[in-house]
């Protein structure tokens, strides 16, 4: 397990949604705007999506966004590679291409401690399809990461080789640190500003991180407020990045038959790993006082969010923002746990290839749970991609072209 560095606490000490094409942060910030594209990659069917994203332009705004740059944001994970590229706009950007695929890139690397020749291929296969998309779309700048799978695999020199020379993209590895950070950047727009405290945790496919965000002097205010994405950094009071993640857990107590015994197996597996971290930060004792609300920025929440909805089909719309009672939660969870692994593929929000994780999923959501017993959980269909496209955005003067937008200097 992986403490939090001294140097990002001392850094990150100062002071203390709705449908994403009209998500506001509020402050005169840059918002994440998104038209709607299918999580993770998952179609009507619930299995990968060609990455095709259908955007709805107004006859005015159009000819304006598309004299502004495009910016490309790549995250290649342990299990997905996803990629967005979007234009500035006025309330922040606006999503004009998409693309997810499940790709296991770190499948069997916690036995073996290398990439295996078959995911290296199908992973390269689905970068050589983004960087054509980037391609296509003139992109400006693009960000291109990668994480837990790439910072532990003995191989993962030969990775980043490879996909230079076939895919054209210099993959950067990002630490751990950086990954909390993006992930907390990527979703402050859907922060309640009323609560005291917040837990933001992203379920990745080989790591987990946890994020304590300290909200105690945020003013409400401003059309779809939450917390602006510059302000966030100065309110995280402690993080920690674990190296387990959906994949990682599946593949040490099985995905295809999860029994009830199993699955507390995981639970307690995560638990362990959590302890240390609440022993140090003692934020345990703030969510005694109901002034503490969990954010989830993962496929893991967003799915229990789909199921919950009684979604005939994934509908990011209905899904990100919306808020989950933790009974709710573990209702879904308990009837997954009841399924048989042929009942789980016909989940529409789950499919054939989240079948055997999203149990593993469940099981670290849970084990949060019962370490920050917190009444209610935000969901984000957002994270690191929105976070690197805001980073890239703002770099280039967006927010000030923004602000002068308002005041009608420009278009």
């Amino acid at each position: 397990m992986t403490g939090p560095s001294d140097r990002f606490r001392a850094a990150a000490s100062g002071p203390r949604g709705r449908k994403r094409q009209r998500e506001d942060s509020g402050g005169g910030k840059p918002a994440v705007i998104a038209a709607a594209e299918p999580a993770d990659g998952r179609s009507q069917s619930g299995a990968k999506s060609s990455g095709a994203v259908k955007v709805r332009r107004s006859g005015r705004g159009r000819a304006k966004r598309s004299q502004l740059p495009a910016y490309g944001a790549l995250d290649l994970g342990t299990n997905n590679c996803r990629l967005l590229v979007a234009r500035p706009s006025r309330r922040g950007f606006f999503v004009i291409d998409a693309f997810s695929r499940i790709i296991r890139l770190g499948e069997g690397v916690t036995r073996s401690g290398r990439f295996s020749q078959e995911a290296m291929g199908r992973t390269i296969e689905a970068l050589m399809v983004c960087a054509e998309k980037m391609k296509q779309r003139r992109v400006k700048r693009s960000r291109v990461i990668a994480t837990e799978a790439c910072r532990i695999a003995e191989n993962s020199a030969e990775f980043i080789a490879r996909v230079r020379e076939e895919a054209g993209l210099e993959l950067e590895v990002v630490s751990q640190e950086t990954e909390a950070q993006l992930a907390v950047s990527g979703c402050a727009s859907l922060l309640d500003p009323n609560s005291d405290w917040a837990l933001v945790f992203d379920i990745g496919g080989g790591s987990s991180e946890l994020i304590w965000l300290d909200l105690r002097d945020v003013k409400p205010g401003g059309r779809g407020a939450g917390c602006s994405r510059v302000d966030i950094q100065s309110r995280i009071a402690d993080w920690i990045s674990l190296r387990l993640g959906v994949v990682t857990l599946a593949e040490k107590h099985g995905g295809h038959v999860v029994t009830n015994d199993t699955y507390e197996a995981m639970v307690e597996d995560v638990i362990g790993e959590l302890a240390t971290f609440k022993a140090q930060n003692k934020l345990h004792s703030e969510v005694e006082n109901n002034r503490v609300h969990l954010m989830g920025t993962s496929g893991t929440v967003t799915t229990i969010a789909g199921i919950h909805l009684a979604l005939t089909a994934y509908d990011r719309s209905r899904v990100d923002g919306c808020w989950l009672q933790t009974c709710e939660v573990r209702d879904v969870s308990s009837r997954l746990i009841a399924m048989s692994y042929e009942e789980r593929v016909a989940q529409p929000c789950i499919g054939p290839e989240r079948a055997d994780l999203v149990l593993a999923g469940c099981a670290i959501l849970e084990a949060v749970l019962r370490t920050w017993p917190c009444m209610r959980l935000r969901v984000a269909d957002r994270g690191l991609r929105e976070g690197m496209l805001a980073n890239l955005m703002e770099q280039d003067g967006y927010p000030e072209w923004r602000r002068k937008s308002r005041r009608g200097t420009t278009g």
